[in-house]
């Protein structure tokens, strides 16, 4: 495994990268298949057991050896705490006891359980940028790129067959707001569809900004849109990641944050990066720009791998080493611009902290046993045809249309029955080979999505996946923060652990 710098408490002089503590390294695991619990040895002389329900306790040595052994001899204190987090076998002895722990796991498998739930939209796939990273074929002009209304209005149909009751309605892109009459189209049929208030409703457009005017502001206040938008960092970072022929994406992309904020409301709009190359060396520069910007949020995203940008990572790409040294340095000066009384939130630890010590569960589709993709999540493309993912979406660049759905005029009882929807379940239990010796299993689970652009098929072993890798190490530094952190840090994780308000599956406009 690789090493997690973790810096200590620091009042005045904020991290910079070149002067750390110790670092610490976290190492594999054993599972104890004997016993209701899994056991993940960490080498900051702690390990961590979890339990069927999701909860977690750190323990010695000694501790580990007396639940094997003699659990009547853990001290009674310490003994009811084990019991109350489902780590000590229950023999059938306690039928409500077991009924609790049943109801617990049902609680974090709502946010999969109430159908779909996010539907995404891409009205088009015209865009003035020429990011490198960018995992969809843009388009110049509109033609042949866009959705007919035809196809919009056979969108909103079967967005409304959805059983759940609460959706959240995405525009994405392509850049959504050049097709700002298609976003009125879709909005104003679900109001009136929802005029007696049977659903709750949201809506995120994901936009450059660049063409937002007064006039879709006041729309997006009447309706409650909120907006989302890309932001990689400093404006010279920014403006290479983010390419337009005039040269100046950093400056419109403000003028746009600021328009949004001063006609709809000062939290219309969040913001999320992507880590490329160029990234590396300015973590701290990064974060500082979402302080200096007034966000209350950054997500520290990794380079996808999905679609167009597969082609250029080797100009983009970095090892899971580079970027764990990157993420650690990031976390690092959120941290400490937390202390100094600036609040901000990393959006991807928030999510691992949520599957750590909550109850309930965010939703993140990706860490999801059976994945969300294809069950919570739908995609509606230009053309009309379905996805299960907007990542799924993506392979269709590189020529892979393995994991299309169906059309738009399917029902939604026929998309969600189909060939690919069960396909993409069975690949992502969590009971499989790998998983199920896996400590981290109930938080997490296998992405066929993930193993579909890498390996060319849904069912690859999960721990030869990026996806698998990536989330261990995230939970290896969650689980080592929780331990090795003081009062004030630990009030700060159990605060993120609350559902945040970024939505992960926004990509990149």
């Amino acid at each position: 495994m690789h090493p997690l710098v973790y810096y200590p408490s620091q009042k005045t002089n904020p991290p910079t990268g070149e002067t750390v503590a110790s670092p610490v390294t976290i190492s594999c695991g054993v599972g104890f298949a004997a016993l209701p619990f899994d056991v993940r040895k960490l080498e900051c002389d702690a390990f961590v057991g979890i339990s069927a329900s999701g909860d977690h306790l750190f323990l010695t040595q000694i501790e580990i050896d007396a639940l094997i052994t003699k659990p009547d001899k853990i001290p009674a204190r310490r003994r009811a705490e084990m019991t109350a987090r489902y780590f000590l076998p229950n023999h059938g002895r306690n039928v409500g006891k077991e009924r609790l722990l049943e109801s617990r796991r049902a609680a974090k498998r709502e946010t999969v359980s109430t159908g779909p739930a996010l539907h995404i939209i891409v009205p088009t796939l015209q865009c003035g940028h020429t990011c490198q990273y960018c995992q969809v074929s843009r388009a110049q002009t509109d033609s042949g790129f866009s959705m007919t209304t035809a196809v919009l209005e056979a969108v909103v149909d079967r967005i409304w067959e959805s059983d759940a009751d609460d959706l959240t309605i995405e525009f994405q892109g392509g850049d959504p707001l050049l097709r700002f009459d298609l976003i009125v189209l879709a909005v104003e049929k679900l109001a009136r569809l929802n005029q007696a208030r049977e659903k709750r409703l949201r809506f995120v457009v994901a936009s450059t900004l660049h063409q937002l005017t007064e006039e879709m502001c006041d729309f997006f206040r009447t309706h409650k849109v909120v907006l989302s938008t890309s932001l990689d960092g400093p404006e010279e970072l920014h403006n290479r990641n983010r390419p337009v022929p005039s040269r100046d994406s950093f400056r419109k992309t403000l003028d746009g944050i600021s328009l949004a904020r001063r006609r709809i409301g000062k939290h219309a709009v969040s913001a999320l990066m992507t880590t490329t190359r160029a990234s590396m060396a300015f973590p701290e520069q990064i974060v500082d720009e979402y302080v200096r910007l007034g966000f209350s949020e950054i997500f520290l995203r990794p380079l996808s791998i999905y679609g167009f940008a597969k082609r250029n990572l080797s100009r983009l790409g970095y090892s899971s080493e580079q970027f764990q040294d990157f993420y650690a340095r990031a976390l690092a000066r959120i941290f400490w611009w937390n202390q100094q009384g600036v609040p901000l939130r990393e959006v991807y630890m928030s999510v691992i902290m949520n599957k750590v010590l909550s109850t309930f569960d965010a939703g993140y589709v990706d860490l999801q046993s059976s994945i969300g993709s294809g069950t919570t999540v739908l995609v509606y493309n230009y053309d009309g045809w379905v996805y299960p993912s907007d990542e799924a979406r993506m392979l269709v660049e590189t020529g892979d249309v393995s994991l299309r759905m169906g059309r738009v005029t399917d029902s939604m009882q026929k998309l969600l029955s189909s060939g690919i929807g069960k396909r993409m379940r069975e690949a992502s239990e969590a009971a499989s080979a790998d998983c199920i010796s896996c400590a981290y299993r109930h938080y997490c689970g296998p992405n066929p999505v993930d193993s579909q652009a890498q390996f060319g098929r849904p069912d690859v072993r999960a721990h030869e996946t990026e996806h698998c890798k990536r989330h261990q190490w995230l939970f290896d530094t969650a689980f080592t923060l929780l331990y090795t952190a003081d009062s004030e840090l630990e009030e700060l994780l159990y605060f993120w652990a609350r559902p945040t308000s970024t939505k992960e599956d926004t990509c990149d406009v």
